[in-house]
């Protein structure tokens, strides 16, 4: 099984990876392509709404199926065929549909992960092991900040997206090889979304998963990279985006075990979301604070914005054996849709904002009234720890 999980958590690199690196290669794409910086943001969005789409129909798969043939049949199908793809785009359409596939093939990697931990190991850890994987896939997160820029420049941007092909489709062979699927649970094993929609916990945990990861992932995965180009710079975007990626990993690290250490996952989610609002917020009344400042907000919204894996720990307490897939996929599916949504969003906001300084101070005040109120409905949540 551990063979299993370190092929997975190389598939999970590659899915962080595919979620952030839009942010380096945008002035190569607006240069060649011509494609402007709110149409990456909804080629961005498009690969977190399909990722999340995929959530439902992956959920049924792992508790049917097993994660092995879910993984790596999508993961080397959609996620391969879509780096290549992209590789050979002439249009900003083609970059849309080369991310719906990725998204696609990225989005069994982790709830594949999660379902092995939940099925195999005490429920004590979960967290903790949701969180090592998080911490570790966002190496993917590093290799799409400076490490790429260095291949872009090498081998030129399609040149670097035909090799990660390569290494998608190594990856998903690798899936089928080395992944054993946990034991047939027994009985009929009979449930459907209507059972976990009936949890109560679900209807304010689920608000809070809609938004924590948004703010994070919407500035590392795309606004980070125009934003510091635009006010300090071509030449810092690398830097400033590996920084960022450098604290979401240590955040991981960070809030993994704070559930067993203070004995609650409420509250380690709630207070850490409520600090990144603030963190969002001093952005939205100093909208460019200097490279530094700018620097160590984008670092802390990223870190506080790494509660996810202790947000699913929380929900996953809440569903019976049978039914973790579905559970853990539909918490998913609401993470993930909410970045998506928020990408959709933030473009249109951005461009009616009139784009340079007022434009971003729309953004940063979006995404702090977002992790407020997604804050307002989960303090409601029963809180729960194994």
């Amino acid at each position: 099984m551990k063979i299993g999980i370190a092929i997975l958590t190389l598939g999970y690199v590659l899915s962080q990876f595919y979620r952030a690196f839009l942010a380096v290669l945008a002035p190569d794409l607006q240069a060649e392509l011509g494609v402007t910086p709110a149409e990456l943001s909804r080629a961005s969005g498009i690969w977190f709404l399909t990722f999340a789409a995929m959530q439902l129909p992956i959920g049924w798969a792992l508790d049917r199926v097993g994660p092995r043939r879910t993984a790596s049949a999508l993961l080397g199908l959609a996620g391969g065929g879509g780096a290549a793809l992209f590789a050979v785009a002439q249009a900003g359409w083609q970059i849309e549909v080369a991310m719906a596939l990725i998204g696609a093939g990225c989005a069994p990697v982790l709830m594949a992960s999660y379902y092995i931990f939940a099925r195999v190991y005490r429920p004590a850890v979960f967290a903790t092991l949701a969180a090592v994987l998080v911490g570790v896939g966002s190496i993917g997160n590093i290799a799409a900040s400076v490490p790429l820029g260095w291949a872009a420049d090498a081998i030129g941007w399609r040149g670097a997206m035909w090799a990660l092909s390569a290494i998608t489709v190594a990856t998903a062979a690798g899936c089928w090889i080395l992944i054993r699927d946990p034991e047939a649970l027994g009985g009929d094993g009979r449930g459907s979304l209507l059972d976990i929609l009936r949890i109560p916990a679900i209807w304010f945990i689920g608000p809070m998963m809609l938004v924590n990861y948004a703010p994070a992932a919407g500035l590392r995965g795309l606004w980070a990279g125009p934003y510091i180009a635009e006010f300090h710079g071509v030449a810092h975007v690398g830097t400033v985006t590996l920084l960022m990626a450098l604290a979401m990993i240590v955040g991981n690290f960070v809030y993994g075990p704070l559930d067993r250490v203070l004995g609650t996952r409420k509250w380690v989610v709630l207070m850490g979301n409520l600090l990144g609002a603030a963190a969002c917020a001093t952005l939205w009344w100093m909208p460019v604070p200097g490279l530094l400042a700018a620097t160590l907000l984008f670092a802390a919204i990223g870190a506080l914005g790494s509660s996810y894996a202790v947000g699913i720990a929380h929900g996953r307490a809440f569903f019976p054996p049978h039914l973790i897939g579905r559970g853990v996929t539909l918490l998913n599916l609401m993470s993930i849709g909410g970045v998506g949504l928020m990408q959709f969003a933030t473009g249109p906001l951005f461009e009616r904002a009139g784009g340079g300084v007022a434009g971003y101070q729309t953004l940063f005040g979006v995404f702090a009234l977002a992790l407020l109120a997604g804050c307002a409905i989960y303090a409601f949540a029963p809180d729960k720890t194994d």
